[in-house]
């Protein structure tokens, strides 16, 4: 529907990753006890509200702004993938704490690796609905 931004969402999505990657790499980003609560309490708001969205089209109710294309609905987006971004930084943590502690069981492995799989996928589909909004305007 919208040409190119399938591509252009791969790159931003792979772009953030390395970003954040290198940042808490480095130790400029750090999973602090209030970062963790922020970004969970959002994550869990950002979900409620989906929550009322989807259940609301049964009922004939809808939530303004968040599924349209104006300049409020992509500042919504904006902040949503914000978020989805900064569940990366949690995940990064998460599998750095379970290679640095040796008593971890091996299959915990693959929770982090889900995990981290499941944010990137989730902030792929976030920065192409941002971008489809973007391109309707």
């Amino acid at each position: 529907m919208y040409r190119g931004i399938v591509l252009q969402a791969i790159f931003l999505t792979v772009g953030v990753f390395l970003a954040l990657l290198l940042c808490c790499k480095s130790g400029l980003i750090q999973a602090t006890e209030n970062l963790r609560l922020a970004v969970i309490s959002t994550t869990m708001g950002i979900f409620i509200v989906y929550l009322i969205s989807f259940v609301g089209r049964f009922v004939s109710f809808t939530v303004a702004y968040i599924h349209e294309s104006g300049n409020i609905g992509i500042g919504i987006s904006i902040v949503i993938v914000a978020v989805a971004a900064l569940n990366l930084v949690l995940d990064f943590e998460f599998i750095e704490r379970g290679s640095e502690s040796a008593r971890l069981l091996a299959y915990m492995e693959w929770y982090g690796a889900f995990g981290l799989l499941i944010t990137l996928v989730r902030l792929y589909i976030k920065i192409l609905r941002l971008l489809a909004k973007m391109s309707e305007k």
